[in-house]
């Protein structure tokens, strides 16, 4: 039987980080406070278009787990059952004994980039301060809540860009990562789904459930000798104000189309305007054209048109853009199609289809010891691997138009000020830098902020809306070029001077160079 208290509590980690945290109690530096940095590496690439920007999702239910997670006396019996390769107990009574008292995260501070903001690669966005061996073990279930999470609202961001605002009905449950799925849904509700069929989830966030109707509607009064006209009248019947018709169960057009018109009349003669249709399989941009027109010509101009099947970011851009050049030769006006549109978005968005990982990382950056604060570093061959080292500031700049321009590490004793230049450097390539000069920049922001102390968090979780103004924001002061679908203009993601030379000096000490 699946124990929940047992497997998404406490243990909800990996071995290795018991196995470090013991190797830190023995040498009684597993109180000792420690920085670690979370962030990822690269943007989702999905083979045939790239995102130019991420959207950070999963920190307010992350914050949650840290607040209600504690070991308990069941975790440490099972801890205790552990072997090693000799047969002796894997983890010692002394250090479970140690576990059992401080098995909580009552001593882990968090600074955060808040949930729903624009994220770029390499930038700390979450900053962990507490005990080592707490602040370690902490590690595995962060990066659960935060990559996926993440991955999926830059993913329904996208989406939402290229259906031009129009409405976006998140519906991946059924193919998403099992319960999974219902931070996925989470994720898309705040990256730019509007809605979602997910009930569990939609009444959690405070959005309204929103669906149609499936296939088998139809197929069951077909499978006992009726039509699909009177599948069509039974749904109306029972739901008049809000009937959306699934139109492509046996001829969209000969038969779908027609028959939801005819219950429309139906519908408007008792009083009730219909919603609209939904398109689930075929050529959906020439099927939107098709439909628009049979419904424009039975005075239903405004109905709505929902379209699914297999549904992302660059179908939904291919398909506007084939209604813009096709829809006039049917003397349907485009913008006034795309404008009665409505997108059903699925597996691909659930999936992340093309890029299903979001490589975050978890990094020791920092160690505190008697004589004050010690930086941390690895080395790797892949330079890109190479963490920041250090407690760090970060900064968002803007240019003189209000865009944002860079993201900006530092040393935590340095500050950025506007009027006056600053030389940046490529976080990798040596020979990679800038200089912008006196008056570049209009506006410097601090981007992490306290969001917890003492395992506690400092302020109550704000609501999907507020999560969706935050995004909303950041892509309004977004350069289009790094908004742009395919081949996206870099952002850049800098070290100051201070930060640069700490780096290098580090790593050719490890070199021995």
């Amino acid at each position: 039987m699946y124990e929940a208290s047992l497997a998404e509590g406490f243990l909800f980690t990996d071995l290795y980080q018991l196995t470090m945290a013991q190797v830190y109690y023995r040498l009684g530096v597993h109180e000792q406070l420690a920085e670690f940095d979370y962030y990822f590496r690269s943007y989702p690439d999905y083979g045939k278009h790239q995102a130019g920007y991420a959207v950070n999702a999963g920190l307010e239910w992350l914050l949650d787990w840290i607040e209600t997670t504690h070991v308990t006396d069941v975790d440490i019996e099972h801890l205790a059952t552990l072997r090693s390769a000799s047969g002796d107990p894997l983890f010692a009574g002394d250090f479970l004994a140690w576990l059992r008292q401080n098995g909580d995260f009552s001593g882990i501070g968090i600074a955060a980039i808040p949930e729903g903001r624009v994220v770029h690669p390499n930038v700390p966005i979450a900053v962990v301060v507490g005990p080592l061996v707490i602040a370690q073990i902490l590690e595995t279930s962060l990066l659960n809540h935060l990559n996926y999470p993440t991955l999926i609202a830059t993913k329904a961001s996208r989406v939402h860009e290229a259906g031009s605002g129009r409405p976006v009905l998140e519906f991946g449950m059924r193919r998403g990562p099992e319960r999974g799925s219902n931070a996925g849904t989470r994720a898309a509700l705040i990256g730019g789904a509007d809605f979602s069929s997910n009930v569990g989830t939609s009444f959690a966030t405070g959005v309204p459930a929103k669906g149609t109707h499936a296939h088998s509607l139809i197929q069951l009064f077909l499978a006992k000798g009726e039509s699909e006209l009177d599948a069509f009248r039974a749904y109306a019947d029972v739901f008049p104000d809000d009937c959306l018709l699934l139109v492509d169960t046996i001829d969209t057009i000969e038969s779908g189309i027609p028959n939801a018109i005819t219950v429309f009349e139906e519908l408007r003669r008792s009083g009730h305007e219909p919603v609209g249709i939904r398109l689930d399989s075929g050529d959906l941009a020439y099927l939107a054209i098709q439909a628009a027109r049979m419904l424009n010509d039975a005075g239903f101009a405004d109905t709505s048109i929902v379209l699914s099947s297999n549904l992302d970011e660059l179908a939904i851009w291919q398909i506007v853009s084939q209604i813009r050049s096709e829809a006039p030769s049917y003397r349907v006006d485009p913008d006034h199609l795309i404008g009665r549109l409505s997108y059903g978005v699925g597996t691909r968005l659930i999936t992340s289809q093309g890029d299903a990982s979001l490589d975050g990382v978890y990094k020791l950056v920092a160690i505190e010891e008697p004589s004050g604060w010690r930086p941390a570093i690895k080395v790797s061959e892949s330079q890109a691997k190479i963490p920041n080292p250090g407690r760090k500031q970060v900064w968002r700049l803007y240019d003189a138009r209000g865009t944002a321009t860079a993201d900006v590490l530092g040393r935590a004793d340095e500050t950025i000020e506007t009027g006056r230049p600053i030389t940046l450097h490529h976080p990798v390539i040596p020979t990679s830098m800038r200089r912008l000069p006196e008056g570049a920049v209009s506006e410097v922001e601090v981007l992490p902020v306290p969001v917890m102390a003492n395992g506690r968090r400092l302020e109550q979780s704000p609501t999907i809306d507020e999560l969706r103004r935050r995004r909303s924001a950041d892509l309004e002061r977004l350069d289009p070029g790094v908004r742009r679908l395919i081949n996206p203009h870099v952002y850049h993601v800098s070290l100051t001077d201070n930060l640069w030379d700490m780096k290098i000096g580090m790593v050719r000490r490890l070199m021995g160079q």
